[in-house]
């Protein structure tokens, strides 16, 4: 009889600190589930599909434009494909400022992954903590999907402490 192996799940955390920028002014932008995309530069959209705002059961729609490889052919066209997910928000608390979500439906190419964002005060500012625990996605490695959450929880905290640049804490 053979033995089934399951590969482990991808688990990790990744950090951005806020140097200048308050817990209880950024917990307000991530906390706000369907607006992801003003904070995020690679994604195009992202959207309410269903459930009420703010509250467990919310579905939210991300996508994000993604060039191809240049064509070996210097006749074809460069394309561009949509990758897209559904997001559902499993958890809110805005006191403890944390929130969690798994992606649903989505042609990343993952079966499971639960996420969850997390705002902590520190001296001066706040760090951002981003969780995750996914199944592997095929073709990728588990420190590329890593390196793609570190690079865009940087490129987060860095929007958002532009937008409160010479605004007083």
């Amino acid at each position: 009889m053979a033995k089934e192996t399951k590969t482990p799940k991808w688990e990790g955390k990744v950090s951005a600190q806020l140097k200048s920028t308050k817990a209880q002014q950024v917990w307000p932008l991530l906390g706000d589930f369907c607006n992801l995309h003003k904070w995020l530069p690679t994604l195009d959209t992202c959207h309410h599909v269903q459930g009420e705002h703010g509250q467990p059961g919310l579905v939210r729609y991300c996508a994000a434009t993604i060039p191809s490889p240049p064509p070996n052919d210097s006749d074809e066209t460069p394309t561009a494909v949509v990758k897209w997910c559904h997001e559902k928000l499993l958890s809110i608390d805005p006191v403890q400022r944390c929130l969690s979500y798994e992606i649903g439906e989505n042609n990343l190419g993952m079966t499971s992954h639960v996420a969850e964002m997390k705002v902590v005060d520190i001296d001066g500012g706040c760090m951002v903590e981003w969780s995750f625990a996914t199944d592997p996605v095929e073709g990728m490695r588990s420190e590329d999907w890593r390196g793609y959450l570190e690079s865009s929880l940087k490129a987060m905290a860095e929007r958002i402490e532009k937008e409160f640049q010479g605004v007083t804490n």
